[in-house]
């Protein structure tokens, strides 16, 4: 379904009015994964078989995008909540972007859910590539015989702070694997401080240019190359076809390893495979067969790629030269397949710009009295996701404190009782423009 949605996405035939649909399917499905794959995780870190992805990531834009996820949730309980953030904060770093959001999604839930009242605060610090982040919070506050076992799995820290589950747990756990450290201080009655320090290393221009998503790739420089997609599903061997062949390459398939096995005994040497893209539960002999055998019968040396849809099948102690970077989990995301297609065959991408949509015209509804800039992130998150009832939730919040912006919030429920989203998408993304001016 995600990579269906992709290649609807990336269509450039695909009408305008129709992508905001497409995007949505494709932002829910990613939601939907997410949540698997976090309740895999639970059991990938207690039995050591997390590995990180490290990749350059946009930390400012990042950071703030957090920093408004948390203030709306503090918001609707009343609270406070305050973003201190260096202003020297690099815009770029190499990091583990989900384990780290993980991470501090975990502790700064943690600290809005347990506060009753008062504030939280969010300071990131960075420098020396040194990364430290603090989540105060003005809560019930933690015994400091309890401190010892807030981070044990299903750990009470006493009736005070409503307990810790594995939420904690979870973040200490990552934090360790990043190479940092977690601590805590807390004062009972006052509250409690969580210090997060990572080493996530600066990335400058130049570097991050390559970041996924910083370019569109549509091809690369040299002669065309061949990629063997060996999986017993076809939708699957498919998929990968429409992926690859639109930037340049040439993809074989073979519905099993027999088949594989046999394709490539056939090949003459100057059409043998650059690549081979290889699942692991197949009929017959499966993927780890398949390459063992392949390598035994000398049939090429060509760089393998496991393509599985099980979390679990990270074999890292294997005998064959698969590393952690050679996985692509299943549903296949095209930029994570391209970026180890580069790796593997040290590709110079080719890029054409992103295509840029025309803005729609402000309405005058829009433009007469605007919600705050939180609350239009937070409105705009929901649609994105094209969650109703978050919509719903948050035109509420804005009619109880924002009273003047009612016609802003008529217009939208009359677009959310239809679900157009894409014109609710616009008309967010026009006040948002008019919001940012006005505040800078």
């Amino acid at each position: 379904m995600i990579g269906y949605a992709q290649l609807l996405d990336d269509d450039p035939a695909l009408p305008p009015h129709r992508r905001q649909a497409v995007s949505v399917i494709r932002r829910g499905g990613e939601h939907l994964l997410s949540l698997i794959e976090g309740t895999l995780d639970l059991a990938r870190i207690e039995s050591g078989k997390v590995s990180l992805a490290t990749a350059t990531v946009a930390f400012r834009d990042a950071m703030d995008q957090l920093a408004d996820l948390f203030e709306l949730q503090a918001a609707a309980k009343g609270l406070r909540f305050v973003r201190e953030f260096d202003a020297g904060l690099p815009q770029w770093v190499r990091a583990d972007e989900r384990r780290l959001r993980q991470i501090l999604i975990n502790v700064i839930g943690n600290a809005v859910k347990f506060t009753e009242r008062g504030e939280v605060t969010l300071r990131i610090r960075h420098a020396r590539e040194i990364a430290s982040f603090e989540i105060e919070d003005t809560g019930p506050g933690i015994a400091a015989a309890d401190l010892e076992r807030v981070f044990e799995p299903f750990a009470r820290g006493g009736a005070a702070d409503g307990g810790t589950g594995l939420g904690l747990t979870i973040a200490r756990m990552l934090t360790d694997l990043m190479g940092g450290e977690m601590t805590v201080r807390s004062t009972p009655g006052a509250g409690t401080c969580f210090r997060i320090v990572l080493f996530l290393a600066e990335q400058r221009a130049g570097a991050a240019a390559g970041a996924p998503g910083a370019r569109r790739r549509s091809g690369y420089a040299g002669a065309r190359r061949r990629v063997l997609a060996v999986d017993n599903e076809e939708v699957d061997r498919d998929l990968l076809r429409q992926l690859l062949e639109p930037v340049g390459f040439q993809v074989l398939q073979a519905a099993s390893g027999e088949e594989a096995l046999r394709l490539l005994r056939g090949l003459p040497a100057d059409a043998a495979p650059d690549a081979i893209l290889l699942d692991l539960a197949m009929p017959g002999i499966d993927g780890w067969e398949t390459l063992r055998r392949l390598r035994a019968e000398g049939l090429g040396d060509a760089p393998v790629a496991i393509v599985s849809a099980n979390a679990f099948d990270r074999r890292l102690d294997n005998d064959l030269g698969i590393a952690a970077d050679d996985y692509v989990l299943k549903p296949v995301r095209g930029e994570e397949l391209l970026d180890w297609l580069g790796r593997a065959l040290a590709l110079e991408w080719t890029s054409d710009p992103a295509p840029v949509l025309p803005a729609p015209a402000l309405t005058p509804d829009v433009g007469a009295a605007l919600p705050a800039l939180a609350s239009l992130r937070a409105l705009a998150e929901q649609v994105r996701v094209g969650y109703p009832r978050g919509i719903h939730r948050w035109l509420d919040h804005i009619d109880a404190t924002e009273p003047a912006c009612v016609g802003f919030t008529q217009r939208l429920r009359g677009l959310a009782s239809r679900f157009q989203l894409d014109a609710m998408a616009a008309d967010i993304a026009q006040a948002l423009r008019v919001r940012e001016v006005s505040h800078g």
